[in-house]
């Protein structure tokens, strides 16, 4: 889905009064029904990560955490079956993951007398069952189960996403009887940074050359493709030639600027490819410093 500029910035706007509840999801969807709940989902977590960054630095200071967690403690002595953190977290307008990152951590500081190390609250997060407080375990579990853009759920879930794009990129270049390498193939070769795909002929996709192809299972805004840019897509461009770069769930149509430049954007498959049977023989992909 190609929204324009502003209709991101009003759907955007709108996302300023969300926190990151699968409740409020709900929300967004019937504020917008005209989009795909993935692409709305997508457009708010990127939001709320941009907002988290500028104000997630108050959170951690030390009484700022102090006041949190005995405020925890307290409601969670009176009221000892219900989502007290949860509900903390949506009236500080702090993702609830990374709430119960904070308490987790100020609790086992009060246990084990010293700081924890990043693998055992990673480990209490993932199997809230590990940590020895059975009504703070609940309580981190409400979190985790219930945050939309932060924690091992999220994770777990936008990668899976992720390799099932992949996945869906492969069975279309192999409809189409197109030959390619993967990224697994291209890093047993030696390459450390490539794209999902490297097409071994050429193709052309309205009437652009494209020699690779990456694959996105976000949607696509200023922020973000211009940190690929920077940080992917040009590096592709300069070792393997002109590109397509697939937005799945969409992005702002005023990005698609830079075909001319030999980087191409989609919101799906292309369904006008032509194959450049004749092209002259590409060079050897060029081998990785050793």
């Amino acid at each position: 889905m190609r929204l324009n500029r502003a209709e991101y910035k009003g759907i955007a706007k709108w996302t300023e009064q969300l926190r990151p509840t699968r409740q409020c999801m709900k929300m967004l969807k019937d504020r917008f029904p005209n989009h795909s709940q993935s692409t709305l989902l997508s457009i708010f977590s990127l939001e709320y990560q941009k907002r988290t960054k500028r104000t997630i630095s108050r959170h951690h200071a030390p009484d700022v955490i102090e006041s949190h967690y005995q405020r925890y403690l307290s409601e969670a002595k009176a009221h000892p079956t219900a989502p007290v953190l949860l509900e903390l977290a949506i009236e500080v307008d702090l993702s609830p993951a990374l709430m119960a990152r904070i308490i987790l951590d100020r609790f086992l500081q009060d246990l084990e007398g010293e700081m924890p190390s990043k693998m055992v609250i990673n480990s209490m997060l993932k199997e809230p069952s590990l940590i020895p407080d059975q009504i703070l375990a609940k309580n981190i579990y409400q979190c985790t189960i219930n945050d939309c853009c932060y924690g091992p759920l999220v994770d777990c879930i936008k990668h899976a996403i992720g390799q099932e794009h992949e996945v869906l990129l492969r069975d279309k270049l192999q409809e189409r009887n197109l030959s390619f390498l993967d990224e697994n193939q291209l890093r047993a070769m030696g390459y450390d940074k490539t794209p999902d795909i490297i097409l071994e002929v050429p193709i052309a996709v309205e009437g652009h050359i494209v020699h690779w192809i990456e694959s996105k299972a976000s949607f696509g805004d200023d922020h973000s493709h211009r940190t690929y840019l920077n940080e992917q897509f040009w590096s592709y461009w300069n070792r393997f030639g002109p590109g397509l770069v697939i937005y799945w769930y969409g992005f702002i149509e005023e990005l698609d600027c830079q075909r001319d430049r030999g980087i191409l954007l989609k919101d799906c498959f292309p369904t006008d490819i032509v194959t450049l049977c004749h092209a002259a023989p590409q060079d050897p992909l060029p081998q990785e410093p050793e």
